[in-house]
């Protein structure tokens, strides 16, 4: 069987980036995401809105390794970082009063990793 390679320098840089950022600060919680982003890509998470609505609360950070979808709504404002998200996802959510980051600036802006959530 052969090794699946990724080719998306985007997904390759942020693996990088994590392992580092987990090596720094030592926080395991962005070495269990670059973990999840080496996987096959039909393994991502996609996680709709009303999964992040149930298992949140107003003002939580919540990071996913995949994509955001928009099915469902959201009640409360909440930080959501993920790979990628639905123009949908993206519009509900901040409606909502929440803010849709990458990830990269999710690390940058939280290096310690403490508070926030995986969903998956």
């Amino acid at each position: 069987m052969t090794r699946s390679v990724k080719t998306n320098p985007r997904i390759i840089r942020l693996i990088g980036a994590l392992k580092a950022a987990s090596r720094e600060s030592g926080s395991p919680l962005w070495r269990d995401i670059a973990q999840r982003l080496e996987k096959p890509c039909r393994n991502y998470a996609a996680i709709n809105l009303s999964k992040i609505n149930r298992h949140t609360q107003s003002n939580d950070i919540v990071i996913v390794a995949g994509k955001v979808l928009a099915s469902g709504d959201l009640e409360h404002g909440v930080t959501v970082a993920a790979l990628s998200f639905s123009s949908a996802a993206m519009t509900k959510i901040q409606g909502a009063g929440g803010k849709c980051l990458a990830i990269e600036r999710l690390v940058a802006e939280h290096p310690k990793g403490s508070g926030i959530k995986i969903l998956r």
